[in-house]
């Protein structure tokens, strides 16, 4: 069996990826493994016609939502060093299931670590599910975490 030096754990800063973090962290400090903290932030789009939002407000939303991320970022690798745990953290932009996956492939994680927020029916028909697509194209295992 191959060891498992890297990590990778994918984060929306909800309730369900605290979870997904708390069995990632005592994971990634048992096999003395990296952990790599990503997030995704997804395009900021009007979700009406009527919507105008002009360019320098999109900018502003943009650099306040990357600020916000990073400081949340910090926050869990501060966590999982003060853990003992060697880490690291990625800010992608995107659709979060193939940003997730584009970073497990370039840090060329042994394990995934996701938590879902474990909807059905209309609610996962219309939002979907990152950690199903992430489970569904990774080139590694996925450990998913249900958030409650």
């Amino acid at each position: 069996m191959r060891r498992l030096r890297r990590v990778l754990f994918a984060t929306d800063f909800s309730a369900a990826s605290r979870r997904a973090f708390a069995a990632a962290l005592p994971i990634a400090k048992a096999l003395d493994a990296k952990l790599t903290i990503v997030h995704v932030l997804t395009p900021v789009v009007p979700t009406v016609p009527e919507q105008y939002i002009d360019a320098v407000t999109l900018d502003q939303l943009a650099k306040q939502a990357r600020q916000w991320s990073s400081r949340q970022l910090d926050k869990l690798t501060g966590t999982a060093r003060k853990a003992g745990v060697r880490a690291a953290t990625l800010l992608r932009e995107g659709i979060p299931a193939d940003q997730i996956v584009r970073a497990c492939q370039s840090t060329k994680a042994d394990l995934v670590v996701v938590g879902t927020h474990g909807r059905r029916g209309l609610p996962k028909f219309l939002l979907g599910s990152v950690a199903q697509r992430v489970v569904a194209a990774a080139p590694c295992p996925v450990l998913t975490v249900r958030g409650q």
